[in-house]
């Protein structure tokens, strides 16, 4: 059986030839571009499913022309060894995303995510890599760090269905004082709330499970909101600043859930790619969970009005609905010391370049609103209030 090499991936970068899982989505493609830019050869895996890549499900124009392209499913083991041949690392993002439709269709994300990845890391235990480096998610927190008004921290709580019935949207100590959100580091304890959290959190420790017993090094990066050009518009279950995009392509106003004050941590896509190629060279990220954000808190509704402003519709203001959905945290952004001490990384992009960025690839796309049409879904199924 072939080892992996401890510590940093030791051969020279024209060696090196990556597996990027999901790597024809939005932060695959980044990822890949990434990779190519510094001296690797990049193999895609992707099964371009239709809610991402649209019924024809073919090879979208945006991903590289260099990188070799595998369609296949992440469950099927032949598809998985068919796609590691010649391998050297490998980056794991294929994961089925999306908070609120995992809620009802439990089955299918559990397969994909929790299954897709134990068929990976089967294949991988007979043949280790130098390195595999898994896509986590900042969901797996559930709810932020918070801290009580004698700086003390407090410890995890949640909004009862009461408060949230009332609007009362902030998170309180025992005597009602509202709690004071703080970067959230990944000591932070984690506390799933929607089946998608669960079953990241899932394929981040059967990674650092099977890397640690067949001496494979492992990376786990929790990804924060991601956001830039290329993420699938018409897919409203996506990013949150790709669902507003799709409402103000189609005219139509943001939809914010409780205030819209709630904050959150948007890091662009090539920020993200960036610390995924460090995390790979770096021997010192090896074992370690790390945080991948910008360490910046916005509003839902600041970034609302910025998107509709970057794209020349300043008068479509989002519109707060004081509806909530299930499952939905109140505060949650970054902690990225440990990034920054492990791995050198920095949020690069600031957030107004990387808006503008975003409004002028959106200045050439269309979207079907779905947003509407997904909302009635979770209210139906009585997961949204």
């Amino acid at each position: 059986m072939k080892r992996a090499r401890p510590g940093g991936f030791g051969l020279s970068s024209l060696q090196k030839r990556v597996l990027i899982t999901g790597g024809a989505g939005f932060i695959g493609s980044h990822l890949a571009d990434e990779l190519l830019r510094h001296g690797y050869s990049v193999r895609a895996f992707d099964n371009l499913a239709p809610q991402v890549h649209g019924e024809r499900r073919a090879r979208p124009a945006y991903l590289a022309s260099d990188v070799e392209l595998v369609v296949g499913d992440v469950r099927s083991p032949d598809d998985v060894r068919r796609a590691l041949r010649d391998i050297d690392a490998v980056f794991h993002l294929a994961a089925a995303v999306g908070v609120g439709q995992s809620m009802y269709e439990i089955a299918s994300y559990t397969s994909v995510n929790n299954l897709g990845t134990a068929v990976l890391l089967e294949a991988l235990a007979q043949r280790p890599v130098a390195k595999l480096i898994v896509a986590s998610s900042m969901s797996i927190y559930g709810e932020g760090l918070y801290r009580n008004g004698d700086r003390a921290v407090a410890p995890t709580r949640e909004r009862s269905a009461l408060q949230l019935r009332a609007g009362d949207w902030e998170l309180r100590d025992e005597d009602g004082t509202i709690l004071r959100p703080v970067p959230t580091p990944e000591t932070k304890t984690p506390s799933c709330a929607s089946v998608y959290a669960l079953s990241k959190f899932d394929q981040e420790r059967l990674c650092l499970m099977i890397g640690q017993a067949y001496a494979m090094p492992v990376v786990a990066l929790r990804f924060f909101n991601v956001y830039g050009p290329r993420q699938a518009l018409s897919n409203p279950y996506t990013g949150v600043l790709a669902i507003f995009a799709a409402r103000l392509l189609n005219d139509q106003a943001p939809l914010l859930f409780e205030d819209g004050l709630q904050r959150r941590d948007f890091v662009n896509a090539r920020d993200v790619a960036r610390a995924c190629r460090l995390a790979l060279e770096r021997g010192e990220a090896d074992g370690r969970v790390l945080n991948v954000g910008s360490g910046e808190a916005r509003s839902v509704r600041e970034v609302g009005e910025a998107l509709a402003t970057a794209v020349g519709r300043p008068g479509v203001a989002p519109v707060v609905t004081g509806a909530y959905r299930k499952g939905d945290v109140r505060h949650c952004y970054a902690d990225i010391g440990t990034a920054r001490r492990v791995l050198g990384y920095r949020a690069e992009v600031p957030f107004a370049e990387g808006l503008a960025e975003l409004a002028a690839w959106l200045a050439d796309q269309h979207a079907v609103d779905r947003v509407v049409e997904h909302q009635a879904e979770l209210k139906a199924r009585g997961l949204v209030i």
